[in-house]
């Protein structure tokens, strides 16, 4: 990709970023592309060029604390964030400085898990500025038992503010890839595009990320909080396409569908045989996600044509 391209964050960061371009004289519009919590760009490669292949340019970034944008602890493995306010500034400024907007071409938000919950809060402060945005295995809350979660998210609050908010989670620890084996994995039933993904961070150690923080939990868990208060859903006209895995044990699919339901413009739609990792799953599955893409997307909503072969 050449030189790595940054950005500045308010707080001083550098924000590492790319622009695809499709090479189409009239590209359908741009799409922003938000992975996930310890993704990096080069893992969704594969989703850049079918989108590419739609005609569609793409911009997409390393959220700050991973990838190759700028750590925010002295052991650059621990995931860490002091709120996801920090997260939502980052977003607006690629948003203003890279992605036009109100330029007669479509802006579509292509968001996964932890980027889906960030673009949400963005569709909320920013009304209009994007036609449609696509949410896969959105982070609306963490999956497990209500009980057993209430419980952890005051354990969580206790920790912080207990002076713990830089240190790993429970059971949490640096990536070490050898630890990291396909079987029983709960991100992705895809051998192949699992040890791709893990191979990509042995070739490029600098993109690694361990465990999450005391912290990074209690900034999600009061995102969350907000995000559900009411109103605040309501308030989110922007059409939205959410796609869950049926599969899923790293994000509530109950929270999803309690959200998706208090959204004034979204459908829900699951794709059972999927696990977290919508867009690194296997073959099936991508089939059905790009099926789903491409009906919600191509429609008479933004009066363009689909140009793209067959």
């Amino acid at each position: 990709m050449g030189k790595m391209k940054t950005f500045d964050t308010h707080d001083g960061l550098k924000i590492r970023f790319e622009i695809f371009r499709c090479g189409a004289k009239a590209s359908q519009g741009r799409v922003v592309l938000l992975g996930g919590r310890s993704e990096f760009i080069e893992k969704y490669r594969e989703t850049v060029d079918e989108l590419l292949g739609r005609k569609f340019d793409v911009a997409t970034f390393d959220w700050r604390g991973q990838g190759l944008s700028d750590r925010m602890l002295p052991n650059r493995y621990k995931g860490h964030v002091a709120s996801y306010d920090d997260y939502l500034k980052d977003l607006t400024c690629f948003m203003d400085q890279y992605v036009p907007q109100h330029s007669g071409r479509p802006v579509i938000i292509l968001a996964h898990s932890m980027g889906a919950h960030i673009a949400l809060r963005y569709l909320h402060d920013h009304p209009g500025s994007v036609e449609k945005a696509v949410l896969t295995s959105p982070l609306i809350d963490i999956a497990g038992p209500v009980i057993l979660t209430k419980i952890m998210k005051t354990m969580v609050k206790i920790a912080a503010r207990s002076g713990f908010k830089k240190h790993y989670a429970a059971r949490a620890n640096d990536f070490d890839p050898a630890r990291r084996c396909f079987a029983g994995n709960r991100l992705t039933r895809d051998p192949h595009r699992f040890q791709h993904t893990i191979q990509m961070i042995i070739d490029n150690p600098d993109v690694a990320i361990g465990s999450v923080t005391f912290g990074w939990l209690d900034a999600t868990f009061d995102s969350i909080q907000q995000m559900m208060a009411d109103g605040y859903p309501e308030g989110i006209a922007t059409p939205v396409k959410m796609i869950s895995a049926g599969g899923d044990e790293i994000v509530s699919i109950a929270a999803q569908k309690k959200i998706s339901q208090r959204l004034p413009n979204c459908d829900f739609v699951m794709i059972p045989d999927a696990l977290h990792e919508l867009l690194i799953e296997t073959d099936a599955v991508l089939d059905k996600f790009w099926t789903i893409f491409d009906d919600f997307v191509f429609n008479s909503t933004f009066g363009v044509q689909r140009t793209r072969n067959e």
